[in-house]
């Protein structure tokens, strides 16, 4: 978890420079194939080339910064249909969307996942609407928030 962050922190201004912003980063270390992988959106959605611009700037940071020991694959990717939400902006932007969210703890009900329609977000907890019931979920507490992709 910790590399991951130093990797935000590291990765995500030279990508918001760029004019994408960074939704999720993922990494999963190994000695011999380790993956990086960056998903970015733009407000006129993602295509190939975007993916590649964002690729060439980003091994060049890392070839000239070093953070990760060893050989890794990169990959950037558009969020997808099932966009993870990660930011309490995140939060505000798709209020009204259908969501699943999965707590790292179980509520004192015992309940750890929850579809619902997201309400937005106060004071560091996310309201969402399940069953005509509102339920507030702390935003330290979610160990992973994703749309529901409508077909």
């Amino acid at each position: 978890m910790k590399r991951a962050n130093e990797l935000w922190d590291l990765l995500e201004p030279v990508i918001n420079g760029m004019g994408y912003e960074v939704v999720d980063i993922e990494f999963r270390p190994h000695p011999r194939d380790g993956l990086l992988r960056i998903y970015i959106d733009h407000e006129n959605g993602i295509q190939v080339e975007d993916c590649s611009q964002v690729s060439r700037q980003v091994s060049a940071v890392l070839d000239v910064e070093d953070p990760i020991p060893g050989q890794f694959n990169l990959e950037i990717s558009s969020p997808g249909l099932d966009r993870p939400l990660r930011k309490e902006e995140d939060f505000e932007r798709f209020k009204g969307e259908t969501v699943k969210i999965k707590l790292g703890m179980p509520t004192i009900e015992g309940q750890r996942n929850f579809t619902g329609t997201l309400l937005g977000i106060e004071d560091n907890e996310v309201l969402l609407e399940v069953d005509g019931e509102t339920h507030y979920l702390p935003l330290g507490g979610i160990d992973k928030a994703r749309l529901v992709p409508k077909f």
